[in-house]
């Protein structure tokens, strides 16, 4: 699959990626407790509908969902269900478009109504290591260099990095070459070139970095049933640094 991309088709990638986070800021406001997976989900659909997009995830290897909602101990690929958000959840909200025949890609984690200070301190370093790693997306730069930013901020920080699931290149299919981790790796030094468009997404655990599958075949959920966040951007490598396509 095409890795690098025109700066015409980063363009047309940037439109469908500020639809996409308009989309998600809308569903991310209807976060609160009493609120079911499934209601999100059929909101996310109507809100692509009318943007004159069309969902990523719907049907992608089978998942019968617009959008991932993933609460609490839950770590990617929830299954929206019946089951009504509590208040101090967090729950991570991941959702793809495809529009003008390319797909972005992004997430966040918000908190359902007020949280406590371990998932605020959570949410607070996820969401900066993206940053860190979104800013090491430069050229001269490899993948490295951008796992080593997230790592060495979440680390230290005192939570774990998921490692079996990891960020992704992006445009032409929902999941694209190459494999962006969110940690060094002994063959991540591979160059960041012109073009290059990523989804960068750091999936942070309180305890445990291991995992347990779920038994509808999709969601994905600590091991020590300790809550984890997620938070994504799909951006391009450019002659300017970094371009966050889902701002």
């Amino acid at each position: 699959m095409k890795q690098t991309k025109t700066d015409a088709e980063i363009d047309r990638l940037a439109k469908g990626g500020h639809l996409l986070a308009n989309i998600l800021a809308q569903v991310a406001s209807m976060v609160k407790p009493g609120v079911s997976g499934i209601e999100l989900d059929q909101r996310a659909r109507e809100f692509i509908k009318a943007a004159g997009a069309e969902p990523a995830f719907l049907d992608y290897q089978g998942f019968p969902a617009a959008l991932c909602v993933s609460p609490d101990s839950q770590v990617v690929h929830g299954l929206p269900t019946a089951v009504k958000l509590k208040a101090g959840q967090i729950v991570g909200l991941d959702l793809g478009i495809y529009y003008d025949g390319l797909y972005t890609d992004t997430a966040v984690t918000v908190p359902v109504a007020e949280i406590d200070e371990s998932r605020r301190r959570l949410l607070s370093v996820t969401e900066e290591s993206l940053a860190r790693g979104i800013a090491a997306a430069t050229l001269g730069n490899t993948l490295n260099d951008i796992g080593r930013a997230i790592q060495e901020f979440v680390e230290p920080a005192g939570f774990t990095l998921v490692r079996d699931f990891v960020g992704h290149g992006v445009g032409y299919a929902v999941h694209e070459d190459p494999n962006v981790p969110n940690f060094v790796t002994p063959d991540g030094d591979i160059p960041l070139e012109l073009g290059m468009v990523l989804a960068i997404e750091p999936m942070v655990n309180v305890g445990v970095a291991d995992l347990s599958f779920g038994q509808d075949d999709w969601t994905v959920t600590t091991a020590d049933g300790q809550p984890s966040a997620h938070f994504e951007h799909t951006i391009a490598v450019t002659k300017n640094g970094p371009r966050i396509l889902t701002a």
